[in-house]
């Protein structure tokens, strides 16, 4: 499932699109939130440029209000009616939710966004 070369696998690991070697991200983990949109500037397996182009990860914005959406769709499911909780509840929880994930939304739907434009290349992957 998350074997190298799938998109799959560069969205959820933050590794580069391009080779998929090294991770995008200067500190790995989502919740330093200091350190959460800071990049490394370019793959120092492949060379590939992160920054596209300048402002690209503002297309993210878009990918990460389906994110959004999709997760506050999904707690107030699980709330609601799987949980059995009142409709204030149910918001409540859909809050948590979307305030406890949005580290990790941020992060995915910058990978998702790259991924969009960057397709995998085994020769890069070869190199170094």
């Amino acid at each position: 499932m998350l074997k190298k070369g799938s998109k799959l696998n560069s969205i959820l690991t933050g590794s580069c699109p391009k080779c998929q070697e090294e991770n995008m991200y200067v500190d790995p983990n989502p919740y330093h939130l200091k350190n959460i949109y800071e990049m490394h500037e370019e793959c120092i397996h492949c060379g590939l440029h992160y920054q596209i182009e300048p402002s690209f990860f503002y297309g993210a914005m878009y990918v990460s209000y389906a994110l959004t959406v999709a997760i506050g769709v999904a707690a107030f499911i699980i709330a609601k009616v799987f949980i059995g909780l009142d409709l204030i509840a149910s918001f409540a929880a859909i809050i948590i939710a979307l305030l406890l994930l949005m580290p990790v939304t941020a992060r995915l739907a910058r990978n998702i966004y790259i991924n969009i434009f960057v397709h995998y290349d085994k020769e890069a992957a070869k190199k170094k």
